[in-house]
């Protein structure tokens, strides 16, 4: 499996330098425009994971492999990158203009759990197609970040956090209001998140030595401290579907990820994802895809 992007490598291969503060003690940030990186000056953007967080404003048509998934923008988005999920922009020659942010986790130490927000996990919607007027306002907000990056105000990073959750809402709050985004936060709640950390903390798996541990609803359970039962309701009850489900589904993606972006064979991958026979692996896969691994690597 390629390596996770550090943000030290994003800025050689992106520009070749480095800027001084990249191991600040209040962690790093900075802003972009995308001009001098699309049209037909655009870079390949490679497919991986990176070590830190980046949330795009793109103005023109373009297609992002996100995961094991892959999206299209018809006219102008914004996007929502963590170091959780894989992903890489083609046909950069189409967009136009934009602008991008981007941080590292200790950027945001003490000030919240960026993970705990819909647009960074991993079930969550990462790409938001804009409408012109959506376009203007996220714009702005850019266009705040670079005021207030070249200013000399003396807490002007608490500013570009405060500028930063100002863009995740915007998004969020585009998303449809649901029943469940209206539930008065509960004890099920409280059980979904902690179980959805733990299975999360599982991935990336890019070692072949690493072993996904916490295959079953009691694993989980355990771990948690709680009976199987009462996990299994709470996880129904706040995401319609059984313990089981949300499980395989998480193995599946990471198991398509691997198969499209890894050299290991088929065995390595299973035996990564915790299956003991490659056999098992293959009737999983299989069950859920209607194709073998290995088909669906050649497709």
């Amino acid at each position: 499996m390629e390596k996770i992007e550090t943000i030290e490598e994003f800025y050689k291969r992106k520009f070749d330098w480095m800027p001084d503060n990249l191991k600040n003690e209040i962690g790093h940030f900075n802003v972009f425009n995308l001009e001098p990186f699309v049209g037909d000056k655009a870079q390949p953007v490679p497919y991986k994971r990176r070590d830190f967080y980046k949330i795009m404003l793109v103005k023109g048509n373009s297609q992002v492999h996100y995961a094991d998934k892959v999206m299209e923008v018809k006219k102008q988005a914004l996007s929502f990158s963590n170091p959780q999920i894989p992903y890489k922009w083609e046909h950069l020659d189409n967009i136009r203009s934009g602008a991008f942010c981007i941080f590292n986790q200790h950027f945001f130490h003490q000030f919240g759990d960026l993970n705990q927000y819909s647009v960074f996990q991993p079930d969550g919607t990462h790409i938001f197609e804009l409408s012109d007027e959506q376009v203007e306002k996220s714009a702005a907000i850019y266009e705040r970040m670079f005021e207030e990056i070249n200013s000399d105000y003396q807490h002007k990073y608490d500013v570009l956090r405060n500028l930063v959750f100002e863009l995740l809402h915007f998004a969020m709050k585009l998303q449809p209001t649901t029943n469940f985004d209206k539930q008065q936060i509960n004890a099920s709640k409280r059980i979904s998140v902690l179980f959805l950390e733990l299975l999360e903390r599982q991935f990336p798996i890019d070692d072949l030595h690493q072993r996904f541990n916490l295959r079953s609803a009691s694993d989980f359970a355990n771990q948690l401290n709680i009976h199987v039962n009462h996990l299994n309701r709470a996880i129904k009850e706040t995401t319609q579907k059984t313990t089981s489900q949300v499980i395989a589904e998480r193995i599946l993606q990471e198991s398509k990820i691997l198969l499209r972006h890894s050299n290991w064979n088929v065995s390595e991958i299973g035996y990564a994802l915790g299956f003991t026979e490659a056999t098992h692996f293959n009737n999983f896969f299989k069950k859920h895809v209607q194709l073998s691994p290995l088909k669906f690597r050649n497709v």
